[in-house]
């Protein structure tokens, strides 16, 4: 069975072959075809293919998503991730998710780490709408302010002890924000899709000039693929001390 299962909802690229054997299982509800996504609010086209309506609840590492497959992205190659980052902030941390979307990161950062604050800044009202409910969901309402607008356009100075950076696209536009954002000493996990060539080196060094123009240094502390993003293309992250 080719596709990925998001709830009960199967999301699939070209109708499947085996679609009669497919809708007799009991844990497939839905079917949808997906098209190109677009924008910076990557917004997926969608056709559906069998049964009604696009809302559902995806369960993930004792977390739940309310998600719409018809407006927001999920993406199951960066489950890994978002297991990592669930384990990874330390006690009392003020963290700033910049592309928060659904609550992706948000969500396995309140549940699973003991933050003292997360903002979750999105500025698709579709997702920020699901974020909003999805925080209530997972009952983390005392942790997580989510906010509505551009992250370029936030008013935090240096009060961060670990920013995520989860967007691929143009996240390396929004670097010298997230550099005003983040306290000495905090960390970004800044993501990024590289060319195999430069794979790492692109991302830190954009990091590194961003630090550098606000004569603050870096410290690189863990580099790594995510997944195949396109022939050829990554989706990596680095996760950087910004001194």
């Amino acid at each position: 069975m080719k596709g990925k299962l998001i709830g009960d909802i199967l999301v699939v690229k070209k109708v499947p072959e085996d679609i009669d054997e497919i809708v007799k299982l009991p844990y497939i509800n839905r079917i949808i075809k997906i098209g190109h996504i677009h924008g910076q609010k990557r917004e997926p086209e969608i056709e559906m293919i069998y049964g009604e309506g696009t809302r559902t609840i995806h369960k993930e590492n004792y977390c739940k998503y309310a998600i719409d497959v018809a407006k927001v992205m999920w993406s199951k190659g960066n489950t890994g991730e978002r297991l990592r980052m669930s384990k990874l902030p330390e006690d009392n941390e003020t963290i700033i998710d910049m592309f928060a979307g659904i609550g992706y990161f948000t969500i396995p950062m309140a549940l699973h780490s003991n933050p003292k604050k997360i903002y979750a800044v999105e500025i698709n009202p579709n997702s920020y709408n699901l974020l909003c409910e999805n925080i209530k969901l997972n009952k983390i309402e005392d942790i997580v302010e989510p906010i509505l607008g551009d992250c370029n356009n936030q008013e935090f100075d240096h009060v961060a002890d670990r920013i995520m950076m989860g967007y691929i696209g143009t996240t390396h536009h929004y670097l010298d924000s997230a550099i005003t954002y983040l306290k000495n000493g905090g960390i970004i996990h800044y993501h990024e899709s590289t060319p195999e060539p430069i794979l790492f080196k692109r991302p830190v060094e954009r990091v590194k000039l961003a630090a550098k123009k606000q004569g603050r240094d870096i410290e690189v502390l863990n580099k790594r693929s995510i997944k195949k993003y396109s022939p050829g293309v990554h989706h990596t992250v680095v996760d950087i001390r910004v001194l």
